[in-house]
């Protein structure tokens, strides 16, 4: 029996990437929702409190800044990972640090570079 240590919401429009992150995530004991839109995203927050968001930032009908925005106007404490397939330079990370923003990952990543920036967020 697998007790799940955190919950974790996984906002992105490509159905692959949902699932290879669902499955390497859930291995290691996380629950994992998902969401493909905003008000799906803004709803499940609401209503399951998840310890994580993984929020991909270039997304066809919505901004991942966007809902990132709409997330912090009501919820200052749920931590926000960015993971998207532009890469972003040193100081916009530490920018992005200082509004709020818990980590950043690049896609593709590795299953190992997942995990470890999960949890590094999850349990500092």
């Amino acid at each position: 029996m697998v007790i799940f240590m955190s919950k974790i919401l996984i906002v992105d429009d490509e159905p692959d990437t949902v699932e290879l992150m669902k499955m390497i995530l859930e291995k290691e004991g996380f629950e994992i929702l998902s969401a493909n839109n905003e008000k799906e995203c803004l709803e499940k927050i609401e209503k399951e409190k998840p310890d994580l968001i993984l929020l991909d930032i270039m997304m066809p009908d919505m901004s991942g800044w966007d809902v990132y925005n709409k997330i912090r106007k009501n919820d200052r404490k749920t931590k926000v990972m960015f993971v998207s397939v532009v890469e972003i330079s040193e100081e916009r990370k530490k920018r992005l640090v200082n509004d709020g923003v818990s980590d950043y990952i690049m896609k593709p990543f590795t299953r190992d570079e997942l995990v470890r920036k999960v949890k590094a967020v999850i349990q500092p």
